[in-house]
């Protein structure tokens, strides 16, 4: 935004006779709202860019993991041909297990169409990974073995670490939680500033979504691009930013305890076998019930065919519960429509004894799945990764004609010249109205406690900010008292 929009001022004529020329008309001062957002954009963005630089480069890198997993593994993911029937889920078991005779036996996803059955095994030196053995679904042959990460192959699960933290563990997920909150901030703040700008004059509101080419080059013209790539892409940006922030550290913390507060979190199925309810889960949460120390594989046939009868079609998830509980069947189909579906079914008489339908999940627990799938471009698609990744290089290119506004407003001529431009000026707190002050500090103190790594940095811009203006008062007062020293230096002398 131009430097004029908060600091511009004219001097009035002061020529005798007003009727000689006619009055120049001094450029309107926004109003301090206006010119304290605008402040606000202007320092985020230079100092928070840096975060989204990153979380859209390695988020633009994790749109393609569909197609990378095929390339890499295709081998373990897929079957040659696909045939008519499946075998036994009890001989894929029995197969996988002799290929795998460590570990304990977690999970299996029956293949479907061309996939290959993913046999899932916990061993206490992985840590949070598994190992998966995966077996064509028609003849029986163990197709490969990988680590995993709920289900994200090696590749996956290491751009999925990338973006989340950098594989800097809880250190690295601060800056993605900093991107995140403050991303909506910019998203919104853009939108209003370009909104003030363009709704005053003849023929501006056009240019809203279409950039103005008849803008000369220079800062007009960039920021018209700016400006309008951002109006266009603000939608998915305020998605993305709200549902990274679910999986944050703190700010995802928050949000969990808001649902829990608000009784929103995905119901959990019962897997008890006796009149005591079963632990609870959420949507955040990645295993299902507490898995056996060993299963017999005949049983996987058993409880996917109780299953299949209660109406659990498409691809699915057989969890083996503890002794004396049930086991878990889950939909695990995450494109729209989803199908999340969920069954507790008794292993040893194939009965279903529980049932949780994402019919009737709460609305925000529903919101919230979608979210989550949306991000992570599962819910459209190919359409879903083609939108993310627009997003990402939209982002990018914003930031980067952002930095250049910010460099084609420098000063150039004589001793003002300066490597960058200037912030927009200061002091537009003090002009904000009594009531202003009385409800937006508490609602900004109330966004800062819910998302905490935005108000620990707009503390910190605050807090920059205060001191350099102190610093920047003295200045001129010293060059006032030097200058006025100056000026009566002759008299004192003549005396």
């Amino acid at each position: 935004m131009s430097l004029t929009e908060v600091s511009g001022a004219s001097t009035p004529e002061s020529s005798p006779e007003p009727a000689a020329a006619p009055a120049t008309r001094a450029p309107r001062r926004p109003a301090p709202l206006a010119a304290l957002l605008l402040r606000l954009h202007f320092y985020a963005g230079v100092l928070v860019a840096p975060f989204l630089v990153v979380a859209a480069l390695t988020g633009l890198a994790y749109t393609v993991t569909p197609q990378l997993d095929q390339i890499l593994y295709g081998d373990q993911l897929t079957v040659a041909t696909a045939g008519d029937q499946p075998k036994p889920l009890a001989e894929q078991v029995t197969a996988a297990r002799a290929a795998h005779p460590d570990g304990t036996l977690t999970a299996v996803a029956p293949g479907t169409g061309e996939q290959t059955t993913a046999v899932v095994f916990s061993l206490p030196e992985l840590g949070d990974r598994q190992h998966t053995v995966y077996v064509d679904p028609y003849t029986g042959e163990v197709r490969g073995q990988l680590t995993t990460w709920f289900g994200s192959t090696p590749a996956t699960t290491w751009l999925d670490d990338l973006h989340r933290n950098l594989h800097l563990g809880d250190l690295g997920r601060h800056y993605s939680e900093i991107a995140a909150s403050w991303l909506w901030v910019l998203a919104l703040g853009g939108v209003i500033l370009w909104w003030r700008r363009r709704r005053t004059g003849r023929g501006q509101v056009k240019h809203l979504l279409v950039p103005d080419l008849s803008a000369g080059k220079g800062v007009r013209r960039t920021r018209g691009w700016h400006a309008t790539t951002g109006l266009w892409l603000v939608v998915g940006l305020l998605i993305l930013s709200a549902t990274g922030l679910t999986w944050s550290r703190f700010a995802g913390a928050n949000f969990a305890a808001g649902l829990d507060a608000l009784d929103a979190r995905r119901p959990a199925v019962s897997t008890s076998l006796t009149d005591a309810p079963s632990a609870g889960g959420g949507e955040h949460q990645h295993g299902g019930a507490p898995t056996a120390a060993s299963a017999d594989p005949a049983t996987f046939d058993r409880v996917l065919a109780a299953a299949r009868q209660a109406g659990l079609s498409g691809p699915v998830e057989v969890v083996p519960g503890e002794p004396d509980h049930a086991w878990t069947v889950t939909q695990t189909d995450n494109t729209w429509p989803v199908r999340r579906d969920q069954v507790a079914v008794d292993p040893e008489t194939g009965t279903v004894t529980a049932r949780n339908d994402f019919a009737d999940w709460p609305a925000l627990a529903k919101l919230s799945a979608l979210g989550v799938q949306a991000h992570m471009g599962l819910l459209f698609g190919t359409v879903n990764q083609i939108l993310l990744a627009a997003l990402a290089v939209g982002l990018l290119c914003v930031i980067v004609w952002g930095y250049r506004m910010w460099w084609q407003r420098r000063p150039t001529r004589g001793d003002r010249r300066a490597p960058v431009g200037a912030p927009p000026a200061r002091g537009a707190l003090r002009g904000l109205p009594w009531w202003a002050l009385l409800v937006g500090v508490p609602v900004v103190a109330a966004i800062g406690w819910a998302l905490p790594w935005f108000g620990v940095t707009l503390l910190g811009f605050l807090v920059v900010d205060v001191v350099l203006g102190v610093l920047a008062r003295r200045r001129d007062n010293r060059l006032r008292d030097h200058d006025r020293l100056r000026d009566d230096a002759p008299a004192s002398t003549g005396r």
